[in-house]
């Protein structure tokens, strides 16, 4: 039972599922900020800023982490990113991840 509740983390984890604790209405919410760059469907009319409707949670919360720190940089996400909590980045990473 024990190797079984490892392959299931290990399968949740591969697919981003782990991550899918935040509250997608929230991230909804949250994401009204992203929508004049990200669009409001999560899909950039610019080439310049990217997707988000699809991305894996799990990559969308390391990137918004990572600018929250200061790891990555960029001169609109940087401020953006600072001003979010825990939850904001878990809560839009699920909403972003939902969109197709």
């Amino acid at each position: 039972m024990k190797k079984l509740s490892s392959v299931l983390l290990v399968l949740l984890m591969a697919t981003g599922s782990a991550y899918a604790a935040g509250d997608k209405a929230a991230g909804k919410t949250k994401a009204a900020a992203c929508i004049g760059c990200h669009g409001a469907a999560g899909i950039s009319n610019n080439p310049v800023w990217p997707n988000l409707a699809g991305q894996k949670a799990a990559y969308i919360t390391k990137q918004l982490k990572a600018f929250k720190a200061g790891s990555r940089k960029d001169p609109l996400m940087d401020s953006t990113a600072k001003g979010l909590s825990d939850a904001d980045i878990e809560n839009l990473a699920v909403y972003f991840s939902s969109l197709k």
